[in-house]
């Protein structure tokens, strides 16, 4: 379950009332890394974002990232490109973005077999604390061999908490906290969670943590490292 959906991490492209400014670096060149923590706090992997092109037109925005998966040792997993889009005073990403490809590509590629569709996961421009945001959802479908699996998630109660100080490897940011329930299937099997995320003016995603239905941390997301 876990190696196979990430919907923390990866939702990092936000931004603020000032269409001048957003919560996500515009420049290309830019590099954020990502380092992901187990319940006993061991490395499980990392994430390696560049961006790659900036297009803007008027108010619209898009803007693509380089992403690299990488193992716990730091060897490239797979890698893709993908783009986040502004549109007006809305933000959208493709939830199917949200899947970590990486834990079934063959050869860096992901097979034929492999069916992932997701809706737009859309973000006001003004989001601020006390602000509910719409629901989001991915599926996918495999089939490989003898393996024949289907899987769903629903991210649902989404909000602005608060505006909080968090400290991590990368440095100290003031970040707009959100939150979020989400519930998984996987094989007719269901699995719910709770997940909070950190994001910073200028950076995107500084932390996310992801908690069982007990409350208890099941795994943690930070900013590690940041080139401008």
């Amino acid at each position: 379950m876990k190696k196979i959906l990430i919907l923390t991490g990866l939702v990092f492209f936000m931004l603020t009332a000032n269409s001048q400014e957003t919560f996500f670096p515009t420049k290309e060149g830019t590099v954020l890394v990502y380092k992901s923590l187990d319940k006993k706090s061991k490395v499980t992997g990392s994430v390696k974002y560049t961006i790659s092109k900036v297009k803007a037109s008027g108010n619209d925005l898009d803007i693509t990232y380089l992403v690299e998966s990488l193992d716990p040792k730091e060897s490239l997993l797979y890698k893709e490109e993908i783009t986040i889009q502004q549109r007006g005073d809305k933000l959208y990403m493709d939830m199917s973005n949200l899947i970590n490809k990486a834990a079934f590509q063959q050869d860096g590629e992901i097979p034929a077999e492999v069916e992932i569709t997701g809706n737009n996961m859309e973000i006001p421009v003004n989001a601020q604390p006390g602000a509910s945001l719409p629901d989001a959802s991915v599926s996918m479908a495999l089939k490989m061999g003898f393996v024949n699996m289907k899987m769903a998630a629903d991210m649902t109660n989404r909000k602005v908490e608060a505006i909080e100080d968090v400290t991590v490897p990368a440095g100290t940011f003031k970040c707009l906290k959100f939150s979020s329930d989400v519930s998984a299937t996987v094989m007719g099997m269901n699995v719910k969670s709770k997940s909070i995320e950190w994001y910073a003016k200028g950076i995107g995603l500084v932390k996310s943590e992801s908690f069982d239905k007990s409350g208890k941390v099941q795994s943690t997301t930070h900013l590690t490292e940041l080139k401008k």
